[in-house]
């Protein structure tokens, strides 16, 4: 009889290693700046390993609401982002869509440089579910979020952003 871990140990999905792995991150981090919604929400996704993303950014007056602070659209925008793309690092074939997302606004934000980070949770074949925190140019906690993604009919491959550059040619 052979020996399998019980059903509440959590381990990685399968996944490509290796130099695959690094390009599969950085054609997501492509797939992040060609999104047409970044030129509204200015910032920088980068994956920082497998299961892990970062989303830089700074708050300006332009993301305010009419007591000048942030407004909750970007605290949601940045925090579904880093786990999405969390998530996603760990899936080489298809795109995941959002399907439920729970935010947790724990202090305001009036301007300066901002972060999210996220992190896979679990999931291996359809559902996924990811976590993301957004800190502050202190170092505090400004917000927490959770969320689940599914697996779509959408191939990564097929979509624009997700294609590397095409090099010059001589």
């Amino acid at each position: 009889m052979r020996w399998s871990p019980p059903s509440w140990i959590v381990t990685l999905p399968d996944r490509a290693t290796g130099p695959g792995e690094e390009a599969h991150f950085r054609a997501l981090e492509r797939l992040y700046a060609a999104a047409a919604i970044n030129r509204l929400f200015p910032s920088r996704l980068t994956i920082t390993a497998a299961g892990k993303a970062r989303i830089d950014f700074d708050v300006t007056p332009e993301h305010f609401h009419a007591a000048g602070a942030a407004h909750g659209t970007l605290y949601f925008k940045m925090l579904d982002d880093a786990a999405f793309y969390a998530c996603n690092a760990l899936v080489t074939d298809r795109f995941l869509l959002t399907t439920a997302f729970n935010l947790h606004f724990t202090a305001p934000v009036r301007a300066g440089p901002v972060y999210a980070e996220g992190h896979w949770v679990s999931g291996r074949r359809r559902v996924w579910v990811g976590e993301s925190r957004l800190v502050d140019s202190h170092g505090e906690e400004i917000a927490r979020g959770t969320g689940t993604f599914m697996r779509s009919h959408i191939a990564l491959s097929g979509l624009e952003g997700y294609k590397p550059p095409i090099a010059d040619s001589p």
